[in-house]
């Protein structure tokens, strides 16, 4: 402070600083009102506040900076050791390179003078079967000269056979033209007849199928019988080897201790003898005292009695010794025994539950319809998609797991009883259970194109361990589960959803199950629509990505089951689909069959015009078709459906579209007419241009399907039509025998 520094002024230019009012200054003192010393410790504290900020911003700023070199300092030493790292390896690299380059010049010498000696070796080799060929050709040209007159022989026999054989199958065809005459006349007869047998056509169909279905269950059931049968035969002729071994072993050790306890009784006798004789000669001795000849060899013949009894008794404490140690193993032998027999009845009477349980699976098998519930009786079985949903891993067998009677054998001292290990953990299943149940309701969408429901429920079955199991359930549940989806009344626009999940979830089983050689049956289904997934989908790559990385399984019977249980729910949802198009795609067909009035009579006045055609008319009806199937393949393209059962579903859609147009103008006399062709036709050259914009998804179909509406002759007649038609039927039926008879004739030759 500055002497000439008046306090009184300083403290008063604080005071208004501080905007303070009504205060008064005394000589040593201030006057302030009540609340305005609050205010003043209040700026007090602010200002000290503030000054203890910025001293830590600085402090810290010193220690931060501190830090910053010495990590500085430690990151240049490190990149001074990763460079001196580098360049060491760098000098390993080019010394490795350099000794490679020596090494492959001595191999390639090698190689190269082995390879001269190979060919030396062939040439010479090559002379030698060229002089042998040489000779033999000379010998087979004088044996092809003596066989050359024979080879005529037979030439000419065989010159006309074949005249005959022409000339017979000319009038073969001749005839058929005929009966194909006579048969066009009783086409119309028959039509009626054919559409009534067609319903009784399909019931029959439908009931061979479920035949086959059950006959081949029945094959299964019968070879799971007879491989449990043999292995129970097995498992009893083994226990009774065993059980006749220990029972030898029971009779000798039985035999050893009753030798034992002879042996032991005869030596109690001999020491109860020597106690006799010891005592008479005691006597003997009182009695004879005065005699002392006989009582210096009675003395004798005690001590010599004493070291016998002595030796005796030893020999009676060893003997107790073995005695109790063989009665010991006899014990742990009986116990054996016993253990051994609990454990054979146990499994005689888990064969007799096993045959119970089959026996219920075959009336299962039997009672149960396969085309109508999908969920067939016998308890069905169960690749990197781990991220979508979260499963635990601590256990690694299931509950869904049943071990096999070998597994049973090895376990039985551990196992608890029957009737608890047969109960499965509730709790447990049922948490499973609502995991598949959530994954088949809700709608889970796709993930690059993959459909991620089918993953997770193939995840779920493989973490489980489903498809290894003898006896599950949880594939009857999956079934279930999807009916009832299918069933609800959001089915329809859920179909294409399900069908690409479905055929996902198919490919997977069909990729990575190896079935044993006891469940492969001849497959009945080649010629299908769904037959050929396993030739045409071999590869689900394109549903999972790469499932080089997915494991195979061996599975079971359950495995098998469920497998066939999901190819028919695919044909179901194939079916469904086709069938909703076709009920839906089959009005807009009813009125695009006749053009409408206004477009008839503008057609008419231009055709009366000479030199000018008709303009265009409008298609509106036949827009609304090629809208329609813009808004199936959006459909199809959205839900990832593959691309085989996108050419099926547009190949068979568009042979109903042909088949009810030709029936349609066939039975209807007044559309054909020259407006209603040019109206059907403009139509149809509209499907034509669809066809060749969605030639990605079906390319096939150009090929395959050909539309007998596009080269008829519209302005002729019904009769016209009719009787052209079934000629290029006629002409195509000849061409293909006429192929199939010179494909004959070309393996018939010798």
């Amino acid at each position: 402070m500055i002497g000439s520094y008046d306090e009184k002024m300083m403290t008063k230019g604080i005071l208004e600083k501080m905007k303070l009012e009504n205060f008064q200054l005394g000589k040593t003192k201030v006057f302030l009102r009540a609340g305005q010393i609050a205010i003043l410790d209040m700026r007090r504290a602010e200002i000290l506040d503030n000054a203890a900020r910025h001293i830590q911003g600085r402090f810290r700023t010193f220690i931060t900076r501190k830090e910053f070199v010495k990590t500085r300092e430690a990151s240049i030493s490190i990149q001074a050791y990763c460079r001196g790292c580098l360049a060491r390896k760098m000098f390993a690299n080019r010394r490795e390179t350099a000794a490679a380059v020596i090494v492959q010049k001595y191999v390639r010498r090698w190689l190269l003078r082995r390879a001269h000696l190979q060919a030396c070796l062939a040439a010479l080799l090559i002379q030698s079967y060229i002089r042998g060929f040489i000779a033999r050709r000379y010998f087979s040209v004088i044996r092809e000269h003596k066989a050359a007159t024979v080879i005529q022989s037979t030439w000419r026999r065989r010159k006309f056979v074949i005249l005959f054989q022409n000339y017979r199958q000319a009038t073969v065809a001749i005839q058929c033209s005929w009966r194909q005459k006579l048969a066009r006349k009783e086409l119309r007869k028959l039509k009626m007849a054919a559409n009534e047998a067609g319903a009784l056509r399909e019931a029959k169909n439908k009931l061979e199928k479920k035949m086959d279905d059950l006959a081949l269950r029945l094959t299964l059931e019968r070879r799971l019988r007879a491989s449990s049968e043999e292995s129970k035969s097995v498992e009893i002729l083994k226990r009774d080897k065993i059980i006749e071994s220990l029972s030898a072993e029971c009779a000798a050790a039985k035999s050893a201790a009753q030798n034992e306890h002879a042996k032991k009784l005869l030596l109690q006798k001999q020491l109860d003898d020597s106690l006799r004789e010891i005592t008479m000669l005691q006597s003997k001795k009182i009695m004879s005292a005065e005699a002392a000849e006989e009582n210096s060899n009675l003395k004798n013949l005690v001590e010599s009695l004493s070291t016998k009894n002595s030796i005796l008794e030893n020999e009676l404490i060893v003997t107790r010794k073995s005695s109790d140690d063989t009665m010991e193993k006899l014990k742990e032998v009986e116990g054996k025994c016993n253990h051994l027999q609990q454990n054979l009845d146990k499994l005689q009477e888990k064969l007799t539950n096993l045959e119970n349980e089959n026996h219920v699976l075959r009336q299962k098998a039997f009672n149960m319809p396969t085309m109508n519930n999908l969920s067939v009786a016998p308890k069905t079985l169960s690749e990197k998609f781990s991220a979508s949903i979260g499963l635990p891993n601590s256990e690694p067998k299931h509950i869904y797991e049943s071990p096999t009677p070998t597994k049973y054998l090895a376990s039985l001292p551990q196992t608890l009883s029957t009737s608890r290990r047969s109960r499965l953990p509730v709790e447990r299943h049922e948490q499973n259970h609502e995991i598949l149940l959530r994954c088949i309701k809700e709608n889970l969408g796709y993930k690059d194109g993959k459909p991620v429901a089918a993953c997770i429920i193939y995840k779920c079955l493989l973490h489980w361990r489903a498809f290894e199991s003898e006896r599950t359930a949880i594939f009857d549940h999956v079934i279930e589960a999807i009916n009832d989806v299918l069933k609800g009344n959001e089915a329809d626009g859920r179909l294409p959803y399900w069908l690409s999940n479905t055929s996902a979830l198919l490919c997977l089983l069909q990729r990575n199950l190896r079935s044993n050689g006891l469940f492969t049956t001849p497959s009945r289904r080649s010629g299908g629509a769904l037959g050929k997934i396993a030739q045409t989908l071999r590869s689900p790559s394109k549903f999972i990505g790469r499932s080089d990385t997915l494991p195979h399984v061996d599975a079971r019977y359950p495995a098998i089951l469920f497998k066939q249980q999901l190819t028919a729910c695919v044909e179901k949802i194939f079916g469904q689909l086709r069938d909703n198009l076709k009920k839906e795609i089959s009005p807009l067909l009813n009125v695009c069959i006749q053009a409408p009035k206004s477009t008839r009579g503008q057609s008419g006045k231009a055709s009366k015009s000479s030199g000018v055609g008709a303009h265009p008319a409008s298609n509106s009806n036949w827009d609304n078709i090629v809208n329609f199937l813009d808004l199936l393949m959006d459909t199809l393209r959205e839900n990832y459906v593959p691309s085989f059962f996108i050419r099926k579903l547009i190949t068979q859609l568009f042979s109903f579209i042909n088949i009810q147009l030709f029936n349609s103008l066939l039975l209807r006399r007044e559309c054909c007419t020259f407006s209603n062709g040019e109206y059907v036709k403009a139509g149809l050259s509209l499907l034509e241009k669809w066809i060749t914009d969605v030639t990605d998804e079906v390319g096939v179909i150009l090929s395959s399907q050909v539309y007998v509406l596009f080269s008829l002759r519209v302005h002729l007649g019904t009769s016209s039509i009719i009787s052209d038609k079934l000629l290029d039927f006629w002409l195509y039926t000849k061409k293909e025998k006429r192929r199939l008879r010179r494909s004959s004739k070309i393996f018939a030759r010798p």
